[in-house]
């Protein structure tokens, strides 16, 4: 794939949540080379011409925050737009007034950074029109991306059919790889701050046409913190240093840091387009610990939404339901009482569930039937990872997508939520694609092609439903005169959700 769309600014745009009438805009560098900007302003702009609409809100010196508590350089502001229209087009410019010698130069203003995003409609679109529509992605490795993930989103949204050009973007999990690489056995405080630091100026540097291309909502997996988070009795040689307990505090702290302030993610959060689709965002990692993947409180929550559902529900998690116990590190499974309590939960409107996710380096859509009833709820579960595979003795992790479990759920779960287990329906059609490795290569192991996937949602009238169409797109290869991302599956996977 070229190039072209690769961000080399060191000056980030990131357009977090987005509703009908908002949004909310991430502005300033996380290198340590930039100076904070004494005068700065976030433009947006609507229509063209006469008709143009425009806002501006400024930023000065004193405004700028850290990132990292006891990081002193890098620095960010959060903008906000509100009273915007349903269902439009939008566009940002991040702009500093630039200085010689101390004295403003007259109007002069350096463009930094540019974005576009369109508002959430008030109802899911017309089957016929543009449909709305998720993109889905996890597990992002620097290392040999080479700016072809930005590329591949930034060339489908702008240039992509509009049925599968993204609105939102949600990114479950390992934006960044913090635990990967010796030098996570530093013992000096300062040194493991600015490492993470400098980890997430490189990913977010390289990720810049996705965050500035559409709102952007982010979950954090265990790699924003290190392998199996909490948990930090590893075998792993470079996270041994974990053991001592002023890297570990130093660690988790700046690593919570970047989750609070860089990724912005919500412990639970929800919205809904009209009356048509209710989504729950929930961070399964940040607050897990040996009883649980979550607090009882944001439990309740997940409780209460699912219980409220009037209409099919997006469910965005970290990490996927439908899997096998892993032995060696914790999943949702390794906590059968919460696990058990979420899925009932999921069985009690009656309505669909579809779940996104990401973690497991494989790409795959699967369902189920959720609870007793076999005219009752189903689980949709899709899974879209990775977006940049590990390199090196570290790809050993890759893996390609797998039919298993056969049954669904685990005999100790169907137990305590008196169900019978059904059979999972995999597609091998809906399986993404693999790429053969070499032992002597960057990828040593047989691996998931890096994807991203869209996940678009209209509404069909003359069934009463939400139909919903899915498709992965292969970040390393394009096609056609607008080099767009080659599709993965062979069609369309459709489903009608009640």
């Amino acid at each position: 794939m070229s190039n072209e769309n690769t961000n080399t600014s060191q000056w980030s745009l990131v357009v977090h949540r987005v509703t009908s009438t908002s949004v909310e805009v991430w502005v300033g560098s996380l290198f340590s080379t930039l100076k904070k900007p004494d005068i700065a302003r976030v433009e947006l702009i609507h229509g063209n011409g006469k008709n143009q609409i425009k806002k501006t809100k400024r930023i000065t010196k004193e405004q700028w925050q850290r990132p990292f508590n006891k990081v002193e350089q890098r620095f960010f502001r959060v903008i906000k737009f509100t009273n915007l229209t349903p269902g439009k087009e939008y566009q940002l410019n991040f702009t500093r007034r630039v200085e010689a010698n101390g004295t403003a130069i007259p109007q002069r203003w350096q463009s930094l950074r540019k974005g576009a995003f369109r508002t959430l409609p008030t109802r899911v679109p017309l089957k016929g029109k543009k449909p709305f529509t998720i993109a889905l992605g996890s597990c992002f490795y620097n290392h040999r991306d080479g700016g072809r993930a930005a590329a591949a989103y930034k060339a489908l949204y702008q240039r992509g059919p509009e049925n599968v050009q993204p609105d939102i973007t949600f990114l479950t999990g390992d934006q960044v790889y913090l635990d990967i690489g010796f030098d996570s056995l530093s013992l000096i405080p300062s040194e493991i701050r600015q490492r993470i630091a400098d980890d997430y100026a490189l990913h977010w540097q390289a990720m810049g046409s996705i965050f500035a291309n559409g709102g952007t909502w982010m979950l954090p997996d265990d790699h924003e913190f290190w392998n199996d988070y909490p948990f930090y009795k590893s075998a792993i040689p470079q996270l041994q240093a974990l053991r001592l307990r002023h890297v570990r505090k130093a660690w988790n702290a700046a690593a919570t840091d970047a989750v609070n302030n860089i990724q912005r993610s919500a412990a639970f959060e929800t919205f809904t387009i009209g009356k048509d689709l209710s989504v729950c965002i929930a961070d399964f990692r940040s607050f897990r610990d040996g009883n649980g993947f979550t607090t009882p409180a944001i439990l309740n929550k997940i409780k209460k939404w699912a219980s409220e559902l009037r209409s099919p529900g997006v469910f965005v998690s970290s990490q996927p339901l439908i899997v096998e116990e892993n032995r060696d590190e914790k999943n949702l499974l390794s906590y059968k009482q919460q696990y058990a309590a979420l899925l009932a939960s999921f069985t009690t409107s009656g309505h669909d569930i579809v779940l996104l996710s990401g973690d497991v380096h494989f790409g795959r859509i699967a369902t189920t039937q959720l609870g007793n009833d076999t005219k009752g709820p189903r689980l949709i579960e899709i899974v879209a990872s990775p977006m940049s595979n590990l390199t090196y003795l570290n790809g050993i992790a890759a893996d390609k997508a797998k039919s298993k479990p056969v049954k669904f759920p685990a005999p100790d779960v169907c137990k305590l939520n008196n169900w019978k287990p059904v059979t999972v329906t995999y597609n091998k059609l809906f399986q993404v694609s693999t790429k053969k490795g070499n032992f002597f290569s960057a990828y040593p192991k047989t691996r998931t092609r890096e994807h991203f996937m869209t996940i678009s949602f209209s509404r069909n009238i003359t069934s009463g439903t939400i139909d919903l169409s899915a498709n992965a797109w292969r970040i390393r290869e394009t096609n056609g005169p607008k080099m767009l991302p080659v599709k993965d599956f062979d069609r369309t996977f459709t489903f009608k959700l009640k």
